[in-house]
């Protein structure tokens, strides 16, 4: 796929996106000549006039609002000084939606940078910078950040200028001294940096430097208005605590019940009562499976489809005989559908086989074959890893962060010595003209980056380099338990294959 026009993404689209029910990663194409330069704005989330209640806040999230309280409790009023804070739990509870929800609610300035797309120290610390600069990368500027940006030291130097420039600015706007193009909405002085996914810091080259400079950002720059905030898979006690930092306020996420399962998948439903049949007979085997709102919200819209195929009038309040007939129409549907996930089928007889050929059949399209429909199964994983793959080989990997999450940088590689700004930039733009001649290659950290983000998944992280081979080596992070779930899903005798120390 050769790059024509590199889509831009403003800072509050991408955090919109975020939002989104099912993430949408499809980026509309702009002239980057077009877009206004960043303001104050960008640094808020929300339309201008846009407001809703705390009461509409914690309706939004069934089954958070001690979460909720707590979090806006430790924000504190406008204003006000605060320590960091520490959110954590496991995969899609609901940490991110629920923060950058409450800072839409309360309006005020906040930077958020996750280390899964952002993942090496350069291409974090550029991002955080150009967004508290209130730089958009585009054709314009060669999609360069700000200021290049690579030691620890140097970050937190950069940092505390932009920190002075943009709080400066924000009590400018507060006092009426700016002008009415410079003036934001934002409520308040105080400027927030949120930094997500943060155990993914532990994995990277130069994760044990980086890390404590993050949690010591508090202590290190001693600026009453900034406020931290941290979001992370694990606890606060898998980080160590000898390094000398405040510890954060730990805000925890536990898994969602069924019951708070059924409300999130409830909202925005027509037909309630109808729908309430359908995850009568669905939800409790799935959520054994998994607990995620996302994978569940996804595989549900087409199963209701065909729960519902039976039924001329959607509008319907089934009855009990309905439900069963409902329920015998629709069964035979639940098992592969719990397996559609993990499981690669094969066609069961050959009629099912000519049935699936047919249905792969090509079209000619401008001298090209174009295939309507896939003639075999591939599970959702196996999915997302081949586009990862595609995205990886066809894209500079200096996009990646600015079209997956937030502004970002290039790829940053171990050299034996140090080079020249301009003789970076100038390898940069000949792996981008690279690009253009066909797939390049890519590191395998960056493909699992992408992989992660696409799917949420976060099976494989790095476990530090081989002593005796010296080549990088990976841990699957998939429990006992889950792993022999998903073997007896496909009928594989997991157990004799483990070794048992």
């Amino acid at each position: 796929m050769v790059i024509e026009e590199s889509p831009q993404i403003t800072r509050r689209t991408t955090r919109s996106s975020a939002l989104a029910k099912c993430p949408n990663n499809v980026v509309e194409e702009t002239n980057a000549s077009s877009q206004p330069p960043p303001t104050l704005d960008d640094l808020v989330l929300g339309e201008e006039g846009e407001s809703f209640s705390f009461d509409d806040l914690v309706s939004s999230f069934p089954g958070r609002q001690s979460q909720i309280k707590e979090l806006v409790n430790l924000l504190g009023p406008q204003n006000s000084p605060m320590l960091p804070i520490f959110m954590y739990g496991g995969t899609s509870t609901g940490k991110t939606s629920i923060l950058l929800q409450t800072f839409r609610h309360l309006k005020r300035p906040f930077v958020y940078s996750s280390c899964l797309t952002c993942y090496n120290p350069r291409i974090l610390f550029e991002s955080i910078l150009n967004q508290l600069i209130l730089h958009r990368k585009n054709a314009e500027n060669g999609y360069s950040s700000a200021k290049r940006c690579e030691r620890p030291s140097d970050f937190v130097n950069f940092v505390r200028e932009a920190l002075v420039s943009i709080i400066g600015k924000l009590q400018g706007q507060k006092s009426g001294k700016l002008s009415s193009k410079m003036s934001g909405k934002a409520n308040g002085n105080m400027i927030y940096l949120i930094f997500d996914n943060l155990e993914r810091v532990r994995g990277w080259d130069k994760g044990s430097t980086v890390l404590p400079l993050l949690l010591n950002l508090y202590d290190t720059l001693k600026m009453p208005e900034l406020g931290l905030i941290f979001i992370s898979n694990t606890s606060p006690d898998t980080y160590d605590s000898n390094v000398g930092y405040v510890d954060p306020n730990p805000i925890y996420f536990p898994d969602y019940t069924d019951d708070d399962l059924g409300q999130i998948l409830m909202r925005n439903q027509e037909n309630k009562k109808l729908y309430t049949s359908f995850l009568s007979v669905v939800l409790r085997p799935f959520s054994r499976i998994t607990r995620r709102v996302d994978e569940l919200s996804t595989a549900f819209s087409l199963l209701f489809r065909k729960y519902c195929e039976p039924v001329t009038d959607l509008r319907v309040v089934p009855n009990e005989e309905m439900k069963r007939r409902l329920f015998s129409h629709f069964q035979p549907h639940i098992a592969p559908a719990l397996n559609e996930v993990f499981k690669v089928s094969q066609p069961s007889t050959e009629v099912e086989a000519r049935e699936r050929k047919q249905k792969g059949r090509t079209r000619k399209s401008g001298g090209y074959d174009v295939v309507d429909q896939l003639d075999f199964h591939m599970s959702t994983s196996t999915k997302y890893l081949l586009i990862s793959a595609f995205l990886a080989s066809r894209n500079p990997a200096t996009l990646d962060a600015s079209l997956f999450d937030s502004t970002g940088g290039s790829n940053n590689r171990k050299r034996k010595r140090k080079v020249s700004e301009k003789s970076m930039e100038q390898k940069e733009t000949a792996e981008q003209e690279l690009l253009m001649k066909g797939p390049g290659t890519f590191p395998i950290e960056r493909l699992l980056a992408i992989f992660q983000f696409l799917c949420g998944a976060n099976f494989v992280v790095k476990g530090g380099s081989c002593p005796l081979e010296g080549s990088t080596r990976y841990r699957s992070t998939v429990s006992e338990d889950m792993a022999l779930q998903v073997a007896r899903s496909i009928k594989f005798p997991l157990s004799k294959y483990l070794y048992r120390r």
